[in-house]
């Protein structure tokens, strides 16, 4: 079962039908949406500040989600997909984004709709990715506009494919 632990009078709440792997560890100020996936040896630390988690979400192994204390703040927005190994500190990302594996993202970023962040990649603090823009690299920069139907497209099958992936799990590891 995961770990899910109350910290500074903060539960975290989560929605119905999520998947929690059982080594994954929800702590403090989460709010997360329902239909999500938190993978293995994630690690979503609510402990300083708050973190917000909309609909669909899967966020994948070995990924932490963590924030400044009094300062920054995490929002995911619906349909987005954080691959493995991904650390996301702060920042927002909107829906149907997608965060590519090991890619870290700082301290009040901001990831618009449709994006998608490369693999490896380094986004740094304050950096502004527009929607449906494709950036990569480290630190990261503009590749290109993706075409936003393809994008919404490509996001919605991989959140439904996690979505999938969560069922072949013990029926004990899915929320009410």
């Amino acid at each position: 079962m995961a770990l899910i632990l109350p910290l500074r009078g903060f539960t975290p709440a989560i929605g119905h039908d999520c998947f929690l792997a059982p080594n994954a560890s929800i702590i403090g100020d989460v709010v997360m949406g329902d239909e999500c996936s938190i993978w293995f040896n994630t690690v979503l630390r609510g402990d300083v500040n708050s973190i917000r988690i909309g609909n669909r979400v899967n966020i994948q192994d070995g990924s932490v989600l963590h924030t400044l204390y009094q300062k920054s703040t995490i929002e995911i927005g619906d349909d987005v997909s954080i691959g493995h190994n991904v650390t996301i500190h702060g920042a927002k990302i909107h829906d149907l984004a997608l965060i590519g594996m090991g890619a870290i993202v700082m301290d009040d970023a901001v990831v618009g709709k449709g994006a998608l962040v490369a693999a490896g990649s380094v986004v740094l603090s304050r950096t502004v990715i527009g929607e449906n823009e494709l950036w990569g690299g480290a630190p990261a920069k503009f590749i290109k506009m993706l075409e936003p139907e393809k994008a919404a497209e490509m996001n919605v099958k991989i959140a439904r494919n996690y979505l999938m992936y969560s069922r072949w799990y013990d029926p004990s590891c899915i929320t009410d």
